[in-house]
C-alpha cells in the first residue's frame, strides 16, 4: 500500500510540529498505541492542543 505522505499532512490536525511522523499515519498510530495513547487526529481541536493523547482524556471528553 502506498503511503500519500503530502495529502496526509494537509489533512493531519496534529499541531505538534516536530514530529516526524507527521503524514505517516500507520507509523503515527502504531507509535501512540506502543505507548498506551490514541494519535491527535482523533480529539477535538481544543483538546489536541493539550498533546494529552491519553485514554482516559478521550474517555473523559467523549463519555459526556
Amino acid at each position: 500500500m502506498e503511503c500519500h505522505i503530502e495529502i496526509n499532512k494537509a489533512r493531519c490536525t496534529c499541531t505538534y510540529e516536530p514530529c516526524p511522523r507527521k503524514g505517516k499515519c500507520c507509523e503515527c498510530i502504531a507509535y501512540h498505541l506502543r505507548m498506551d495513547e490514541l494519535p491527535g487526529c482523533v480529539f477535538p481541536p481544543e483538546a489536541e492542543r493539550t498533546y494529552d493523547r491519553s485514554k482516559r482524556y478521550f474517555a473523559q471528553i467523549y463519555g459526556k
